[in-house]
């Protein structure tokens, strides 16, 4: 048996956080077995689907590194096939049309209220001829779902889950205008796409018990199932926006690696011993649904961040670049930046790059240590940076100078220089090279000091020094 897993999102808004570890666990355990995953896109709310979404999911999947195999398939494309399956359900009687006016409906579920149980169809058109039919009512078809015994689903993760037949009605299979309903049109997909297993989250559960039905009613074997539990914020309470219930493509700009958000999310719900970095084919090696737990998992920023730091220190430098340069368009121009960087501000982010990427742990947080290369002169000096210049400005009198007698300009020569200057003035290195610092980069703090200087170059040192210990206004 091939194994065929699918992943099948709604386009009515981004590829959510758990929705990439949904796909991702379905192309693991595709990848582990030799197997495919399809991408089918349920579509069928066409008021709140839209191309934009679409768009955004699909740019979601390949950042994130994940393919899939063959075309995307659409449901609503599929609706006459989904109509041809009620109608074949209404024709072996295992379906029927169903008259209840809204008014019976709601009077149901009102008396379901009151009566302190929940709220089901009563299935008053079961077994009623079709011949009492009300003309004024388009019916709906419903299945004819059995009232006895017990649905089960042998879950890969949840284990054994039963549900009594006589607390599930009668759903409805295709609506009175002839659309069909979202539990109908999955099943018939899964089955007409040879999905051999359905592996997403646990609020699918209850849904599984129904398609269940639908599948048994057609004489179609039930794919294999695995619900995952879904993903909660630090406080254990449901993932919302404010724990980090965003859509993939914030955690793009916000600056996380696809290779880190991926090593990430893969260990969300999932263990493997005590390993926690994965390669990709680490990752496909190793997956598999026991190792799934059944309590929800936590999101964690902190764990996100350093697990990204640990990609970024990994990482060649000019792959950072270009990572860089593919978010610029998004965070550059809070930053006096443009879409692009210029030649010589990239030749200087790239020397610059061994030092930026050891204390970064995004690449945000790496373009801002960067500010030095590209703030303009003269500087506009942070709080910080501010006191530590006024409280040194004194121990970098005579500094100018004697950089300016430097021949060949490197972190060495310039570290040489300052040493013999601190030493001169008898002061520890640390006061002399905390207020120069601060005047070369407006932060108090950056990368290594004589690499700042040495990718500065000559020219652009000396000017900010002279800039600020002249006392020329910031910008």
């Amino acid at each position: 048996m091939t194994v065929v897993t699918r992943f099948a999102p709604s386009p009515t808004g981004f590829l959510h956080i758990g929705g990439g570890r949904t796909a991702l666990f379905n192309w693991l355990y595709a990848k582990r077995h030799e197997g495919k995953m399809l991408l089918r896109v349920e579509d069928t709310d066409r008021e709140r689907s839209t191309d934009a979404a679409i768009t955004a999911i699909l740019d979601g999947l390949k950042w994130l590194g994940i393919d899939w195999d063959g075309d995307v398939v659409y449901q609503f494309s599929r609706a006459a096939r989904h109509r041809e399956v009620a109608e074949t359900l209404l024709a072996q009687g295992r379906a029927y049309y169903c008259y209840a006016t809204q008014q019976e409906l709601e009077e149901m579920r009102e008396t379901a209220r009151k009566e302190g149980r929940p709220s089901r169809y009563d299935g008053r058109w079961r077994d009623r001829d079709p011949s009492e039919a009300p003309k004024d009512v388009k019916p709906v078809i419903r299945l004819k779902a059995p009232t006895e015994g017990e649905t089960v689903v042998e879950d890969e993760v949840q284990g054994r889950v039963v549900w009594q037949n006589k607390d599930l009605d009668d759903l409805v299979l295709l609506r009175s205008d002839g659309t069909p309903t979202y539990m109908l049109a999955v099943v018939v997909d899964d089955h007409d796409m040879g999905i051999t297993h359905v592996i997403r989250g646990d609020d699918h559960l209850t849904n599984a018990a129904r398609q269940t039905q639908i599948y048994q009613a057609m004489g179609w074997k039930v794919p294999k199932m695995a619900h995952i539990p879904l993903i909660h914020g630090p406080d254990g309470a449901k993932l919302s926006k404010r724990h980090g219930a965003l859509g993939v493509e914030a955690y793009r700009s916000m600056g996380y690696l696809p290779v880190a958000l991926r090593n990430y999310l893969v260990r969300l719900g999932w263990s493997h011993g005590d390993q926690e970095i994965f390669s990709t084919d680490e990752m496909i090696q190793a997956f598999d649904l026991k190792n799934i737990g059944r309590s929800p998992a936590r999101f964690d920023f902190a764990k996100l961040e350093n697990l990204n730091g640990h990609y970024m220190r990994l990482a060649k430098d000019e792959d950072l670049a270009q990572a860089l340069e593919a978010i610029l368009p998004e965070i550059g121009s809070e930053r006096g930046l443009g879409p692009t960087f210029s030649p010589e501000l990239r030749e200087k982010l790239l020397a610059a790059m061994p030092g930026l990427k050891e204390r970064a742990k995004t690449l945000v947080e790496l373009l801002d240590s960067a500010y030095y290369l590209y703030a303009q002169r003269p500087l506009n000096l942070d709080d910080k940076a501010a006191a530590l210049l006024a409280d040194g400005r004194a121990r970098l009198a005579g500094i100018v100078e004697k950089l300016q007698a430097v021949d060949e300009w490197n972190a060495q020569t310039v570290e040489a220089v300052v040493r013999e200057h601190a030493d001169a003035i008898g002061a520890k290195l640390g006061q002399v090279a905390q207020p120069l610092r601060a005047a070369l980069t407006g932060r108090a703090t950056s990368p290594g000091l004589f690499d700042v200087m040495a990718v500065l170059g000559r020219d652009e040192t000396l000017s900010r020094l002279q800039d600020q210990l002249s006392g020329a206004p910031a910008a």
